[in-house]
């Protein structure tokens, strides 16, 4: 008789005291999530500034390599949500995902090494390893609550949510130094070993996940799920206000972030390291976030408080493209910090709240068409960018982007959100 979530997860999870204490897969999972999260920030930075520094590349190329970089999740996000929700076993996807990406990095220090690094190469790394991203990601958030229960997401995304902002802290700087100290290619080297890392925790955890439901009249039928996933996104109202959402903030930090590296390297004339610490700046507006979000939105209320905090970070918006060397760049790192930190509430309070109101045999599919509309954006914005930075400049681009972020709130306001104190939690379906 198959097992349902496990028993370990079972029996623990009604024992009372923190998740790392009482729950070891949730403990292999988070430093599974920890190291293999220091690793793709290091990669984050270390990659464009391959093409920038190594390989000269010019903002359109660098525009194309941040597409390539999400591209897959336009490609293959909805098919692949549809795919999970067949499959038992996410875990074993998850490690598969984790080796695949360690190879794929690890083959650019290799190459810079003997001499035979090129930009098709580079592009060749980031399309592969956001097809196994794409596995990795709709994996991940529909595996959690097979080993926590959903009384305690929010709990446990609030420690995910945390983690990631301090690695978005420490993964910068470090690539920043790192880069300053062996040189951009080797520093995608420390990526490829988190993955390692990742992939071994992964296999030790030992719950069973519930096999999926058989499908309706004995047969699956791809097209028919893939639609059962994006009917439930946007045919709940807040499902799709979060959406659209999600999507105008992640087009628009994925055009600053692109275009970043070129304004630092040759609009300002900044080191690698100084670039490492501004986009440092993101994981500790993130971390105040993950950390203060709970007891933010109990103030504020958890709907209506979303859009008013998106609403109050809108003058930032307005002083961040005004990055320049000096006092400026101190006031543009505050106004990151600051757009950074209501992204931290949002990862918090949102994911957690889809993660509970959707039926558990659907989650793959709301994932992953989550993914689809949040993570297709990236290349949009990447390929964006490019154009704006190669005809109307670097800086045109990054008003661009800031002006993106300055409306992403008005979505979660014009939905049933806006006078909600706290958000609905619907008992999903067996």
């Amino acid at each position: 008789m198959a097992e349902g979530r496990g028993t370990e997860a079972e029996t623990l999870e009604e024992r009372p005291g923190s998740l790392f204490r009482v729950n070891r897969s949730f403990r292999l999972l988070f430093a599974a999530a920890a190291v293999s999260m220091f690793g793709t920030q290091i990669r984050l930075l270390a990659l464009p500034l391959v093409a920038v520094i190594v390989l000269n590349a010019s903002p359109g190329q660098v525009g194309v390599l941040g597409m390539l970089g999400t591209i897959a999740f336009l490609l293959i996000g909805l098919p692949a949500g549809a795919w999970m929700d067949r499959v038992h076993g996410r875990r074993r996807v998850m490690v598969v995902a984790d080796l695949v990406r360690a190879a794929l990095v690890g083959s650019v220090p290799v190459a810079y090494a003997l001499g035979v690094l090129t930009l098709p190469q580079l592009y060749v790394v980031v399309v592969l390893s956001g097809f196994a991203t794409v596995f990795f990601d709709v994996s991940s958030q529909s595996y959690l609550p097979a080993i926590v229960s959903r009384e305690r997401l929010v709990e446990a995304n609030s420690h995910l949510g945390g983690m990631e902002a301090v690695n978005n802290v420490a993964g910068p700087a470090g690539a920043g130094f790192l880069i300053q100290l062996i040189t951009a290619p080797l520093a995608a080297a420390v990526d490829a070993v988190g993955y390692v890392w990742s992939a071994l925790c992964l296999s030790r955890i030992r719950d069973r996940e519930a096999p999926p439901p058989p499908p309706e009249g004995g047969k699956r039928h791809l097209v028919r799920e893939i639609r059962e996933g994006l009917v439930l996104v946007f045919g709940h109202p807040l499902l799709r206000a979060i959406a659209i959402n999600g999507a105008m903030v992640n087009m628009s930090v994925s055009m600053i972030i692109v275009i970043m590296p070129l304004m630092f390297q040759r609009e300002l004339g900044l080191s690698a390291f100084t670039l490492g610490l501004f986009f440092a700046v993101d994981g500790i507006g993130m971390l105040l976030g993950a950390l203060t979000a709970r007891r933010v939105t109990a103030w504020l209320g958890q709907g209506r408080g979303l859009w008013i905090i998106g609403l109050a970070v809108v003058p930032a918006c307005a002083v961040f493209p005004l990055v320049d060397r000096g006092i400026w760049l101190w006031l543009a790192g505050a106004a990151w910090l600051v757009l950074n930190y209501r992204i931290g509430v949002n990862n918090v309070i949102l994911i957690s709240f889809r993660q509970q109101v959707t039926p558990t045999h659907l989650l793959g599919r709301m994932n992953a068409t989550m993914r689809f509309l949040m993570h297709g954006v990236l290349s949009l914005g990447a390929a964006l960018t490019g154009l704006i930075g190669q005809f109307a400049g670097v800086r045109t681009a990054l008003w661009v982007g800031a002006a993106g972020l300055a409306l992403a709130w008005l979505p979660l306001y014009f939905s049933p959100m806006r006078k909600m104190r706290e958000l609905p939690r619907e008992e999903p379906e067996s």
